[in-house]
Parts: structure tokens; sequence; C-alpha cells
């Protein structure tokens, strides 16, 4: 049997979800770990899944396409495991990017060109025709190989294939950088532009970049990239240097979506995680199945959510097939009501991977109610052991909006912070919250606020444009002390660069 183009084919195997056998423009993929695992261009690859779909005779013929295949390491740098090249980290959403280079983040695949060949972030070859090739500079350049948007699949299957050089002409080299080029970025920028014209290559452009005028602007550019089908942005900061390392003069920013789902059971943990979860498997609103496994807490792991309870993940997009892209675990829908209708919201995110130990939840803060009921301020629920789909360290971004959303009281009337006993391996302790507090940075160019409270280990930030809510982000700590060390840092710095507190407006 023979797919068309672009189409999935499932087949059962040993692992609980089927395998997905998929055909791109002839080469046949499998999601099964023995044709993932294989050191081979893409085109080169099968799997007894494959050759069962197929058979040996059509898979021993669509093989033979590849021809004699070529070394997949550069001569002389077998054991080199990654190239040293600039790498990005996250932008936290709090600070300011007005002035920094803003562009496009490519859904390809990342080329480093030495001179002479294209190399990948783990120093293999991608063997390009010498046609695709023809007149690129002898000095380095970094960019990505691109074939269109939300099409990083493509891209990469014709990057790693050998013997099908004519897939070679869907791609682009967009490039955004030279590396061995003197000065900061502007300068190796000019450098570019004023090659690139002697190159005569017409499959190589320049990635274009603009000023950041500020996070009003960076926000309605995202919003256009991913309206289009792009992936996200990158911050670049100005007369920044070439590192080849990760490095915060260059930043990611990228839109996630999240949504609710259902748990329906258990991965077993391995190595430190044995003995407990090590992901949950989710039900999703269209009857698909997938893991979840980052964005556990230990304590999500000791004590997961029951089966059939709705949890929320984030997520960057769909996949053709209809499951999560690096879904990641947020926490416990807070009515844990698993017959519910399951809603799907968009949030405007920071991250591009999985959160690290301090996990880091960014949501867009949305506009204040302007009244508020008084019977429902008294039907709110109030946090405590006795309540535990409500616990600290699963805080929902529904609640946080709602927190927001409530007008201000009078001291008689707000409610007292309440302490809130977790369970821990060493029975816990008391962790009282702390009251908010409110800054707020006036000079000719700005007029910003920023507030700061504390919660047992959750450590919240709000901050914006003094007169709108702004955006909230909470940093979740392994202990009390942890958190407080984090409460106070921050206080310092922004009482540091000029931040004065004062009485919260109404």
């Amino acid at each position: 049997m023979d797919l068309e183009n672009g189409q999935v084919y499932e087949m059962q195997g040993s692992a609980k979800t089927p395998y997905r056998i998929k055909n791109v423009n002839g080469v046949y993929s499998c999601t099964c770990p023995a044709w993932c695992n294989q050191s081979l261009p893409s085109n080169a690859r099968t799997c007894k899944h494959i050759r069962k779909l197929r058979g040996d005779a059509a898979e021993e013929a669509r093989l033979a396409t590849a021809g004699e295949l070529k070394p997949l390491k550069p001569v002389g740098s077998e054991e080199v495991k990654e190239l040293p090249i600039l790498l990005a980290e996250v932008w936290n959403g709090e600070d300011d990017p007005t002035g920094w280079w803003m562009s496009e983040k490519l859904d390809g695949v990342r080329a480093y060109w030495d001179g002479k060949q294209f190399l990948s972030r783990r120093n293999n070859l991608y063997h390009a025709p010498e046609w695709f090739i023809a007149g690129l500079p002898a000095h380095p350049l970094d960019g990505e190989l691109w074939f269109a948007r939300n099409q990083f699949q493509p891209a990469s299957d014709i990057a790693r294939s050998q013997g099908t050089p004519e897939r070679w002409k869907e791609l682009k080299y967009l490039v955004f950088d030279a590396p061995d080029a003197k000065g900061p970025f502007e300068d190796r920028i000019k450098f570019l532009q004023d090659g690139i014209g002697g190159w005569k290559n017409t499959f190589t452009t320049l990635h274009e970049h603009t000023i950041c005028k500020g996070e009003e602007h960076l926000v309605e550019e995202l919003e256009r990239i991913v309206g289009l089908g792009g992936e996200g942005l990158m911050l670049r900061k100005p007369q920044s240097h070439y590192e080849r390392r990760r490095s915060s003069t260059l930043l990611k920013v990228k839109k996630f979506l999240d949504m609710e789902v259902t748990v329906t059971d258990y991965e077993a943990g391995k190595g430190r995680h044995k003995g407990r979860v090590g992901a949950l498997w989710v039900k999703l609103s269209n009857g698909k199945e997938c893991k979840v496994g980052t964005g556990l807490k230990d304590k999500d792991r000791d004590n997961p959510p029951p089966k059939g309870s709705i949890i929320t993940v984030k997520y960057q997009e769909k996949t053709p097939d209809g499951l999560l892209r690096f879904p990641v675990f947020v926490g416990l829908r807070p009515e844990g009501n698993p017959n519910a209708p399951i809603p799907t919201r968009k949030k405007t995110e920071s991250s591009a991977t999985a959160p690290k130990p301090e996990t880091i939840i960014v949501t867009k803060a949305e506009p204040a109610a302007a009244t508020t009921k008084p019977e429902a301020k008294a039907e709110k629920p109030v946090a405590s052991a006795a309540t535990p789909e409500v616990k600290p360290a699963t805080k929902s971004a529904k609640a946080t909006k709602s927190a927001k959303s409530a007008p201000e009281a009078t001291p008689e009337a707000q409610p007292k912070p309440v302490s809130v006993s977790p369970t821990t391996p060493t029975g816990g302790s008391t962790m009282a919250a702390t009251a908010k507090r409110y800054f707020e940075f006036v000079d000719g160019t700005s007029n910003k606020f920023w507030e700061i409270w504390m919660d047992g280990t959750d450590v919240t930030t709000q901050w914006g444009k003094i007169g709108t809510t702004g955006q909230t982000k909470t940093k979740t700590f392994p202990d009390e002390a942890k958190a407080k060390k984090e409460y106070d840092k921050l206080l310092a710095e922004k009482t540091g660069k000029g931040y004065t507190e004062k009485k919260r407006p109404a």
C-alpha cells in the first residue's frame, strides 16, 4: 500500500498509541523509536512498520534512490558534538524590548555555512547540491534553510536527505548573521548587505530586522506573524557581539495556546522519578490522546491529578495529526468537573521550551471588570487545605484573572491572607501570603507600574503601563525560603532602578 503525498497512516505497535507513518514527497517516516533513532538521511531510513505497510520490494526500491550515502560528519571533526554558535534565551515578558532588533522567528532548519558546506547545530553535514551553494562566500554565515511558515518538517526532510537534489529547489537560505565579521550586530548586518550583491546566489537572502518601538509594537508584530502562520519573533540586543554560546543578547518570543484536557492514565517514571508518575496521558477535545510529561513538579508526580479530572496544558501548536506540540502541564482546573465543556483560550507567553525548575507562567492580563456583584464576591471560594482542587502550586490562569478583575475593597472588607499548608515529604510548614506592594516609575519616556506579592512558595509580579492591568507572571519555588529570596531580590532590583512605592490606585 502506498500513501498519497501528505497522507498519514496509523499502525498499532508496542506503544500505547499507534505509530504514525507519513509520506512527504516520497520520503516515508514513522514515529516509532526504530525509525527516529537511526543516524541516516531521512530518505534512507525505514522500519518494520513501513515495510509492513508497503512491502519489502517497494521499500528496497525506494531506499535505493538515495544512492551511495555520504558521510554525516565533516572530515576530521567526528568527535565534535555541537557547534559553538549563538543560541537564544527566552524573553521573560517583563524586560523592555524598546530599541532591540526584531525579526520573525523562522520555522526552518538552523544551518551554519562554514565557507564550504552547511552544518547543523549537532555538527552534521547538510549535503546541498553544488548549484544551491554556488557563489556563497568563503566566510561563515549563520541562518536557516527555510521552506515556508509552519513547514518545519518538509524543510528538515529535504535538508537531511541524500540522492534527491531536485528537492532543494523548494528551500531558501535566509541569513541573519556573519559570525566572524568584526564589530557589533549593526556592523555585521552592513557587512552582509554590502557583500550579498556579489554572491550571485538566487537561493540566499538576508533576513529582515526592524527596530522594536516598545512592548505594544512587539505584541502587535507577534500577533501579525502568528496570524500569517509564523512561529514567533526574535529580539537581538543593539550593539551586541556574536557569542558562541547561549546568550541573553538574543531572545525568542513565542505565542502559546492553552487548552483544558482530560487525564486518562499515568505513565510510570524512570530514573529520578522512579516509583512515581513520569507523565500524564490526556484526552483532547478531538478525541485523540497524547502524553504530557513536562511541567510536572515533584508534588504533582507524588500526588497526580485524578483520572477523569480536567487539567490545563499549554502548547505551541497542533501537529497536522491533531496532537499538541510541546505540551506542558500548567495545573488542575479549579472547578475540576470532568463533565464540563472544554474551552480553548489563547494567551501570549514568552516560552518556547519546557519550564525549568522555577516554572514561569506568563498570562496577558484582561481588563478589570467595571462592576462586581456583591453576591459574586461573597460566593468566592477561599483556598485552604480542605479544598484540594485549588493547590498553591497549581494556580490556574483563570484564578489569576479573577483575582485581578476584582475591584479594590476597603481594608475592612478585604479578605485577609489565608495560610495554606501543602503536603510535603517532611510534613511541610505553614506558608503565609504577603500583602501586595505597588510601585511606579515615571520619567520623560516611561510611565510604568510594578506590583509584587508572595503566597507561600509562589512569587507573583504584575507590570505594565499605568492605567492598564498589564501582565502577570508567577514563579513557583521548591520552598518558602527560596521564594522569599527571589521576592527580596526583585524588590531590590526595582527600587534600585528608581521605582517608588505608592498607594495602589483604585
